[in-house]
């Protein structure tokens, strides 16, 4: 005769493997790759310790234009950093990362460039 914690146990299981019928669960093998990216997003991005605004927005041809505001004209290669590797979490497929297309350029507190995935 069972125990009394393996009976709880067994109906437990039974209870929570009845609740994972149906509709709700689908597993599968294969790696699902960053959705395409056909509007404009902005997103909050902490980095370093501090917190800065992406913008970016699809040109066509694959490729993005994007802004970094926050950080300062000194800042070149952090934005640069900051752009593409948000890039690539945001919209390029499994495997590509984002790269720069342009020099990058500085104004108004806010550094704009355009990338793609590479």
């Amino acid at each position: 005769m069972k125990s009394r914690p393996a009976k709880l146990a067994l109906i437990l299981s039974a209870v929570l493997l009845s609740a994972c019928q149906g509709d709700g669960v689908s597993i599968t093998a294969e790696k699902q790759g960053a959705a395409v990216i056909d509007r404009p997003r902005s997103e909050p991005i902490f980095y370093n310790g501090k917190t800065y605004q992406l913008d970016f927005a699809p040109s066509g041809q694959g490729t993005f234009n994007m802004a970094v505001a926050g950080m300062g004209p000194k800042q070149e290669k952090d934005a640069v950093q900051l752009a593409t590797s948000s890039l690539g979490y945001y919209a390029c497929p499994d495997g590509k990362r984002g790269k720069l297309l342009d020099t990058p350029s500085y104004g108004d507190g806010t550094w704009r460039m355009a990338a793609h995935c590479a």
